[in-house]
């Protein structure tokens, strides 16, 4: 196991000095490090993994130095582009570490959107051309030393990316301490999912965003003794939920769809907001639970209590902007968003954290679809 402490000093010790990237569970602890111990333009928590390595582009352009990028395998998908068209040896040949935590590792249970993804993550490297190497539980501090030095050698005499694919528990734990000051609010995301699920009809749809919301909506249906048909539970594709929504919502005219989105996944796919709110269906209702952080990977910050989420949806055409933060406003915004005829978008601010015996849906994502597809054309 890796002390998260060593593995920072030895890339500053190595002049590696700039991190950007999206938190992932199995680098949280690593992550937190960094967040402790640099400054914010040391650190960028980016909107997506594309972004990030765009930001590693632009810092090697100004220094000539290696950045490190860090995120989830899924995210991979995110970065094949500007990995491929900018950073590769063909094009711009940009060196830079990349950390990758591998989620759905063979034989290691994982929620079944990390299996594929996990599946062939190595293999993903191989075709792209990037040079890897594992880290693992078993890997001590001195040992790790060894894989960096080798990863960033190769990345400077090859002029490309040098990626390390990181196992399931390989970081020691670290605890944040920087943590930044946010409003006090008086409801967790929990409490207002209750409070939209009590207010809505019988024939209403509801798509949830990836994480720990989708799997607050299941067990509050369970606790209800509902069954799951009106949901889709979006368990992966962050920052997907909206568009998703206002597909079934073209469709379904007749049918309210209510999108249950994140601040994390919102800023992945902000581009989304003008769509939905071109398209202008009657029926599609964007409700963003803010608490601003990525709560489902460890609670790094985001920029969601720094922007103004409603001047932005107002900007790109919704024709009802409404913010909420009490049970009292959550309870009236539903019942107006039920009735007003027009694409509608609510923030709700509420405070990070979840429960920790929060379960997971125990219906497969198959399952779920079949489900809500039945119900959608009975």
């Amino acid at each position: 196991m890796i002390n998260p402490q060593h593995f920072f000093n030895q890339l500053i010790a190595e002049d590696i000095k700039f991190f950007s990237g999206v938190p992932d569970s199995l680098l949280k602890n690593f992550c937190s490090y960094i967040t402790d111990h640099t400054n914010k333009e040391q650190h960028i928590i980016a909107a997506n993994e594309g972004n990030a390595l765009a930001l590693g582009i632009g810092y090697h352009l100004a220094t000539n130095k290696l950045p490190l990028i860090y995120m989830q395998n899924s995210g991979l998908g995110n970065i094949v582009n500007p990995l491929l068209s900018l950073a590769d040896a063909d094009v711009y040949s940009i060196p830079m570490i990349l950390i990758i935590g591998w989620r759905g590792e063979p034989n290691v249970k994982d929620e079944p959107q990390h299996k594929k993804q996990g599946r062939i993550t190595l293999a993903m490297l191989d075709t792209m051309e990037v040079n890897y190497e594992l880290l693992t539980p078993e890997v001590t501090n001195e040992s790790a030393t060894a894989i960096i030095q080798k990863g960033i050698r190769y990345a400077k005499e090859t002029s490309t990316p040098f990626a390390l694919v990181v196992k399931k528990n390989t970081f020691a734990n670290y605890n944040l301490q920087k943590e930044e000051t946010v409003k006090t609010l008086p409801l967790g995301r929990e409490e207002a999912i209750k409070l939209i699920i009590n207010e809505l009809d019988k024939k209403d749809i509801v798509v949830s965003t990836t994480g720990v919301a989708s799997r607050e909506l299941f067990e509050y249906r369970t606790f209800l003794g509902q069954r799951h048909k009106k949901d889709f539970l979006t368990v992966g594709g962050m920052g997907h939920a909206s568009q998703i929504a206002l597909g079934i919502a073209i469709s379904k005219p007749n049918q309210q769809v209510f999108c249950f989105d994140g601040d994390g996944a919102t800023l992945m796919h902000t581009g989304a907001l003008a769509i939905n709110a071109d398209i202008g269906c009657d029926n599609y209702k964007h409700i963003l639970f803010n608490n601003g952080v990525h709560d489902s990977v460890g609670g790094q910050p985001t920029v969601g209590f720094k922007i103004d989420f409603q001047e932005i949806a107002k900007a790109v055409g919704y024709k009802l902007v409404l913010q909420a933060n009490t049970e009292t406003k959550i309870k009236d915004a539903i019942n107006i968003l039920k009735t007003f005829k027009g694409t509608a978008f609510l923030e709700i601010q509420v405070h990070k954290g979840f429960r920790k015996d929060l379960g997971r849906p125990t219906v497969t994502p198959r399952e779920n679809k079949q489900a809500l597809m039945r119900f959608l054309n009975e």
